[in-house]
Formats: structure tokens, C-alpha cells, sequence
């Protein structure tokens, strides 16, 4: 009870500095106490940090979880939705085989076929509307390199002449990709030797790289927001960038013309893929596929080679492998979560990890031997795999094997294959029967479809499915969205 009362009565001549250590008069005990108050000055000026760190001890489990749910439903949805997919069908007029596709938001779909046309589908009015090429420079000054050259877009000829053009007939637009940003799309010109930059959503033009190959585009990958590579029929990869001053002038450019005014541009880089072990006539670069995270491009070649390259501000060869199945390697994909390669061919999709012995590349049978695999894709972890005869199928990357179908054949909503795995398989579409119809092919009622396109949109619900006639000398097309 004393101390509490010398604590409480000072008397009024104490210095300050004694009032407030109080009762604890020993010179160790101020010491404890003056470290004491310093540590709790150093707490309170950051109390802020500390209540944050506390918070996010607390909730970052929840965070976490919360993904892991979200990642475990889209995982789960992506297995279960191929089973209820209901088609609807698309006219498409006379327009001849869709060969490539990809969703520019959620309800249009852009496309190139085989007759050079390119076209947007709205995929709610099936209404098409058809979007402009852009062509070449003219002849007398496409060889002189100049970047960023602009023309109004019209009354120019490919490169090569009047050969190049009839050679072109039966190439069209293999080939249309956007950046990671989606603000530019990059597609085949009206010489499908060149690339052809439209800005987005807009879809006005921007550029055309008609300085660099000498056959077809049948491929292309963006490996950042303003550069893209291209392979080509003729064996090699240009590099293009395509920066703000060209797009900047694009912009500014004014013209009274129906397409404006857009600019010509050299390759930045340009890469024959290896010949020596092979025919060299045979190595045509035939699909791309872009690994972001340790920024390589893996690229298929028709001579049955996988070639990696490291792809930044240039190309930079790292390895080739012959791939197991080497015959009609037409396509390609990476599994950005699996780290690996989907390559498709005559009969297999093909599983590589460039990391890995090649004696480790899994393969799997498309149950549809002959027919090809013509397009190939990840979502989440199924593989959804596009025949030369009108299936879809559907692989578990995780459980090693074909989803089933859930419905029985007698249920009359799916054809049951004789091995039980679910196979959807598009609509008639529109066939020509023209001279060439007449001549070889008017004894067989009804002809499959390819896909040789399929894309899924942003929310995975949805899944473009386009192709036409295997046979190189039919025309027609098909157009179906599954949901």
C-alpha cells in the first residue's frame, strides 16, 4: 500500500522525466523500462505493417482455397461438358473449308478458308461479314526492305507475279492468332506468303510482312504483345515485330479508300529450320506453338522432326527430335500447365517433353487410322482432338485415356463408338457438287467433315468447331458452335 502511495503523490518539484518512470527508481529497472517504451514506439510505428502481415496470415489460406476451388470446378467442368455439347450449325454459303479460327469475344468468332476469305461469324445471328486482305507492295519496290512504308491499300500485286497467283489457289488462310493482349491479330495476306497485322476489336489494318517468304504461311505464334513468327511451306520462320510507330501511323493515316491505309514492313529475323538429316525438300514448317513461360517456340516440320527454339528478340536453335509418328504432322499445341507438346498426325496424338529422353514420348491412337489428325488443343486437362473424319475426341491428360461417352447408344442423344469413348461428330454442312463431285464422287451419299479448326471461348462453355471436305478436290464447308 506505501508504494501506491509514493507512486501517486510526487511532489511537484520531481523532474518530468522521474514522474514518469514512477515508483521504479532503480537506475536497471529505468534501463528495462526505457528499452521497453523504445520497442513499443518502434510497434506502434508499424502497427500498420504488422496488422497486415496478421491479415494475411489470416486470410491468404482462404485465398488460396478459394483458387484451388476454382481451379477444381473448371477441371471438372472441362471433364463433364464435352458429354452434354449440343451442335448448332452455321451456313456459310459457298465458302470453301474453314482451315482456322479463334474467338475475338463472346459471340464472334474470326475464320480463314481455303479460298482466301476472311470473315467474322456472330455466333448468336449467324450473320458473316467478310473482312478485307491486305496485299503486297508493288512489285518495282518490294525488295527494298523499307519498314513502315505506307500504302492506301489497294491497286498492288503479291510477289512473284502472275505465277504466284495461280499457285496461291488452292493455299488460303491456314493460320490466324492473337496476341496476348488481343489487341492484334495476325492472319495470312492476300499472298498467303505474307503476314497481315489488323489492330483490334476494330479489325482495322495495320501492316502487311511482305518481305521474307517465298511460299505459304501455314503458321503463326505471337511470342510477346508486339512480335510474332510465321513458318512457312518453305521451310523457314520470320520473326516479325510490329511496333508502335507502325501501328501509330496506321492510326494517323488518312484515306477515303473502302480498306486504309497501312504499312509494309521487313522480318526482323529469318530462320531455316535444320535440313541435314532429312529431305530437304520435304521440310516444311507445318505447325507453331509458343511456351511463354521459358520462352521457347516448339515447330513441327512435314519430314516428321519436332524443332525447339528459343524465341525472345531472336531465334535461337535449341534441339531436334524425330517425332515417333512422322507421317501427316499437320498440328500442334503446348500445354502451358503440363509443359508439354500435343503434336497430331496420321493416326496418334503424340505427347512430347523436350526435357525428357525421347524414348519417354507417349502416344495415343486416334481410333480413326487414315483419316489424320487435323487439330489439336488444351483446355484445362483434357486434350480435345479434331479428325479428318468429323469426330471430336476428348483425352484426360491426367488419367491417361479417352473420356467416356455418358449416354448409352439406345438413348439416341450420342453415337456410342465400339470402344465406349464419348466421339461427337459434326453436321453435314455444304458440299459442291460440282464437275469434280460429278465425275469421281456422285456414287457416295454423304462425305465427313474435317476439323481442321476448334477453339474454345474465354468461360471453356463453348467450342467453334469448323472444316470442310477431306479430299483436296471437293469443295465445300462446315460451321458449328457446340455448347
Amino acid at each position: 500500500m506505501a508504494r501506491k502511495t509514493v507512486s501517486r503523490k510526487r511532489k511537484a518539484g520531481e523532474p518530468k522525466d522521474q514522474q514518469q518512470l514512477g515508483w521504479c527508481q532503480a537506475p536497471q529497472k529505468r534501463i528495462r523500462i526505457s528499452c521497453s517504451s523504445r520497442h513499443a514506439q518502434q510497434w506502434c510505428g508499424s502497427r500498420r505493417s504488422v496488422v497486415c502481415a496478421l491479415r494475411g496470415r489470416e486470410f491468404r489460406p482462404q485465398q488460396q482455397h478459394e483458387l484451388r476451388l476454382q481451379r477444381s470446378l473448371r477441371g471438372f467442368a472441362a471433364g463433364r461438358l464435352p458429354g452434354i455439347l449440343k451442335e448448332r450449325e452455321f451456313s456459310l454459303g459457298r465458302l470453301n473449308k474453314v482451315f482456322a479460327s479463334q474467338w475475338l469475344n463472346h459471340r464472334q468468332v474470326v475464320c480463314g478458308t481455303k479460298c482466301n476469305t476472311l470473315f467474322v461469324v456472330d455466333v448468336l445471328s449467324g450473320k458473316i461479314t467478310r473482312i478485307p486482305m491486305l496485299k503486297d507492295r508493288e512489285c518495282s519496290d518490294a525488295g527494298s526492305g523499307t519498314v513502315g512504308a505506307m500504302t492506301t491499300g489497294r491497286h498492288y500485286l503479291p510477289t512473284g507475279g502472275s505465277h504466284a497467283r495461280l499457285d496461291q489457289q488452292g493455299c488460303g488462310i491456314h493460320a490466324i492468332e492473337l496476341n496476348p493482349s488481343k489487341t492484334l491479330l495476325a492472319t495470312g495476306g492476300d499472298n498467303p506468303n505474307s503476314l497481315a497485322i489488323y489492330q483490334l476489336p476494330t479489325l482495322d489494318p495495320v501492316c502487311v510482312g511482305d518481305d521474307g517468304h517465298n511460299d505459304w504461311i501455314f503458321s503463326i505464334a505471337w511470342i510477346s504483345d508486339t512480335m510474332a513468327v510465321s513458318g512457312s511451306r518453305d521451310g523457314s520462320m520470320g520473326l516479325w515485330e510490329i511496333t508502335e510507330e507502325v501501328i501509330g501511323r496506321s492510326e494517323r493515316s488518312p484515306s477515303d479508300d473502302t480498306v486504309p491505309s497501312y504499312a509494309h514492313i521487313s522480318h526482323r529475323a529469318l530462320k531455316d529450320i535444320p535440313k541435314e538429316y532429312t529431305n530437304p525438300y520435304n521440310c516444311k514448317v507445318r505447325a507453331l506453338a509458343f511456351n511463354n513461360t521459358h520462352k521457347e517456340l516448339g515447330a513441327v516440320s512435314l519430314d516428321g522432326y519436332f524443332h525447339l527454339w528459343k524465341a525472345e528478340r531472336n531465334l535461337c536453335k535449341i534441339l531436334s527430335t524425330k517425332l515417333p509418328h512422322c507421317k501427316e504432322n499437320v498440328c500442334l499445341a503446348y500445354g502451358q500447365d503440363w509443359s508439354v507438346y500435343a503434336v497430331g498426325s496420321q493416326a496418334h496424338v503424340s505427347f512430347l517433353d523436350p526435357r525428357q529422353p525421347t524414348h519417354n514420348i507417349k502416344s495415343v491412337s486416334s481410333r480413326e487410322r487414315g483419316s489424320g489428325i487435323r487439330s489439336v488443343s488444351f483446355y484445362e486437362h483434357i486434350v480435345t482432338v479434331g479428325t479428318g473424319q468429323g469426330s471430336l475426341l476428348f483425352y484426360d491428360i491426367r488419367a491417361h485415356r479417352f473420356l467416356e461417352n455418358p449416354f448409352n447408344s439406345s438413348s439416341g442423344y450420342r453415337k456410342c463408338a465400339p470402344d465406349g469413348i464419348l466421339k461427337l461428330t459434326t453436321g453435314k454442312g455444304w458440299l459442291n457438287h460440282d464437275e469434280t463431285w460429278r465425275s469421281y464422287f456422285s456414287d457416295i451419299h454423304s462425305f465427313p467433315n474435317a476439323v481442321y479448326t476448334h477453339c474454345y471461348d474465354d468461360s471453356g462453355t463453348k467450342l467453334f468447331v469448323a472444316g470442310g471436305p477431306l479430299c483436296s478436290g471437293l469443295h465445300g464447308n462446315y460451321a458449328g458452335l457446340w455448347s
